[in-house]
């Protein structure tokens, strides 16, 4: 038998679940809207039928060319008994050419089908995956749910290929085998034969579902030794960091062993299920065969039919020995499939409402009215927010860390809707408009700009699709980015590495300043965009921050309450509350939370500098 392959990080579907599954998959089998398709479904049966019918009519061309070959005949009858044994020869030969012919054709008019069922629920789940909440993906690993769409989708090839040209055609085959024996032995041989497949699927789902909980074991290890090794190299600069490579080595290194241990445990019980299945079978054979032997012996039956016994039953054995894997990797095909489509009924939190229309940004005001918010339903943090931001204006909002000022970003993209009060531009409640809409409205420029792994161009025209070249350049160029891309050889081609890394931090923010001018939205948000900067580069990307405000509406999240000194207003939050409102000289006059913390940031830099 074939190696065990089939995994899961989940326990074996109940029955009811399974056909569930399958019942929801039916439709990307046979696309009601492709007629093609379903044609080509159509004629791979065709020729699965043609390919059954050829194996199940071999036997007798062999059993004839025996029969013809049987005894010891005179010379005159010598040629005419070779003439018809080499004809049933030659026929036994054109039909196992001919069954293969019909299984190749059969693969070749059905390839499309499941290439195109796995790519159409393969887009589905990853559309989907785009429209959860970001609540979906920030409590997710990433590892653990790339492996769920990985899993299930590699599962409907091999479960499609089982189902139609396994599972149907085995069951045509014992039907007309069952016949073909009665007719030629009588009932004796119908009810071994029939005897002896139950005993063999029984004793094959038996073994096989005990198989599952070590599979479960040895899954569930898999996925932890998978995350480990995600996870240490995402974070390997931190690794590196702390000169932890020998602690993440030896974590990996001790999931890894569990997971062996586990998967050796699961291939001896692979070597216990081969055994049983072969001394079934063998045990039939020998019966038949003997059985056969008997009635040769009392003149009933020829030699011909021994071999007429023997090919019947080597040919029901073939898919029969595949039975325990067949089984196993349709019913695992149904745990991972019923996994991903799990993953596809998660709930969206944030949904337009029907018929929705487009957010229309004219004078591009934002106003919180009133907003309360709290990502768990005990922890709130915004308490009743409300503040407007006038079009054209620059707003600063500062506080001490957990204030909220992050939360008022994500709530400004619709990343969530907030549980009380309404969030407008423009005069229009972001929750009614689409949110596609909404987020075309709004730029940002994050702490961490985090870039694809491709080129600087590509990571520039993100912006806008089908930014064209020329909208590129003068973005890069408005960012100041093109000092930094003449210096490179391959220029805007220049690959940036993983998440940017190839780049430094001021560089990164440079291309997220370049994106956003190319998005050129109305409304600009900046995301405490140079708290990870040291003060030179800072003072370099705060004159692009200026150049990018301009005739724009702009709220500045910040950290450093230097980089906001100049904003029309700034607005300070205590515990989801604002808690003062003002010009940054009138807070600072008025002394209150603004003042001590302008006062104690002004302390930490003399001391900092007092240091070096």
């Amino acid at each position: 038998m074939p190696p065990d392959t089939a995994s899961s990080d989940r326990p074996t579907a109940p029955d009811a679940e399974g056909w569930a599954t399958l019942k929801r998959f039916l439709p990307y089998l046979w696309p009601r809207d492709n007629a093609e398709l379903r044609v080509r479904i159509m004629l791979a049966m065709l020729f699965v039928l043609a390919a059954k019918a050829v194996t199940l009519a071999l036997p007798f061309a062999y059993k004839g060319a025996v029969n013809a070959m049987e005894g010891s005949p005179v010379a005159a009858e010598i040629s005419a008994g070779a003439q018809v044994a080499m004809a049933l020869v030659a026929a036994y030969v054109l039909g196992r050419f001919t069954s293969l012919l019909f299984d190749n054709l059969r693969n070749v008019a059905f390839e499309r089908v499941g290439q195109m069922a796995t790519l159409s629920l393969a887009e589905d789940v990853f559309h989907r995956l785009h429209r959860l909440s970001l609540r979906f993906h920030l409590s997710r690993r990433t590892g653990e749910v790339t492996k769920i769409i990985e899993r299930g989708t590699k599962s409907i090839d091999m479960m499609l290929y089982f189902l139609l040209f396994n599972i149907a055609p085995t069951a045509i085959e014992l039907i007309a085998v069952g016949v073909i024996f009665y007719i030629n032995f009588g009932w004796e041989l119908v009810a071994a034969t029939a005897l002896t497949v139950v005993a063999y699927v029984a004793l094959t789902r038996w073994i096989t579902e005990w198989r599952t909980k070590l599979r479960r074991e040895m899954n569930d290890l898999d996925g932890k030794a998978l995350h480990r090794a995600v996870d240490s190299l995402l974070n390997f600069e931190t690794v590196k960091y702390f000169g932890a490579e020998r602690r993440e080595e030896q974590r990996y290194s001790q999931a890894a062993r569990a997971y062996a241990k586990a998967a050796v445990k699961s291939e001896n019980s692979l070597a216990l299920l081969n055994v049983v299945q072969s001394g079934v079978t063998n045990a039939l054979m020998a019966g038949a065969m003997v059985y056969t032997v008997w009635g040769w012996s009392q003149g009933r039956l020829t030699v011909g039919d021994l071999v007429f016994v023997n090919t019947y039953l080597m040919q029901l054995f073939r898919p029969l020995d595949l039975l325990g894997w067949v089984y196993r990797t349709i019913r695992q095909g149904l745990v991972d499939m019923a996994e991903m489509f799990r993953l596809m009924d998660t709930d969206v939190e944030v949904e337009d409402a029907p018929g929705a229309p487009a957010l229309v940004v004219r004078e591009p005001s934002i106003v919180f009215d009133n907003v309360t918010f709290g990502y768990e339903p005990e922890r709130t943090i915004l308490n009743g927010l409300s503040f407007e931001v006038p079009p054209g204006s620059t707003i600063a909002i500062v506080g001490p860390s957990g204030a909220g000022k992050s939360t008022i970003a994500r709530l400004l993209f619709r990343f969530y809707d907030p549980q009380g009060g309404r969030i407008l531009i423009d005069g229009q409640d972001i929750a009614r408009a689409r949110q596609d809409s909404v987020r075309a409205a709004i730029g940002i420029v994050p702490q961490d700009s985090v870039l694809f792994n491709d080129t600087l161009a590509y990571n520039i025209a993100y912006g806008a699709e089908a930014s064209d070249e020329a909208t590129v350049e003068q973005a890069a160029r408005d960012a100041a980015l093109m000092p930094l891309i003449e210096r490179l050889p391959d220029r805007f081609e220049t690959m940036v590495g993983e998440r940017g890394l190839k780049l430094s931090g001021g560089e990164k923010q440079r291309v997220a300043i370049a994106r956003t001018l190319v998005k050129n939205p109305p409304i600009l948000l900046l995301d405490e965009a140079t708290s990870a900067l040291d003060t030179r580069t800072e003072q370099e990307i705060l004159a692009t921050l200026k150049r990018l405000e301009e005739g724009r509406t702009t709220i500045a999240i910040a950290h450093r309450l230097s980089t906001i000194a100049d904003a029309d207003r700034v607005l300070v939050l205590d515990q989801g509350r604002l808690a003062e409102s003002g010009t940054h000289a009138s807070l600072l006059a008025s002394g209150g939370l603004y003042a001590d913390m302008w006062s104690q940031q002004a302390q930490e830099n003399r001391e900092a500098e007092a240091a070096e």
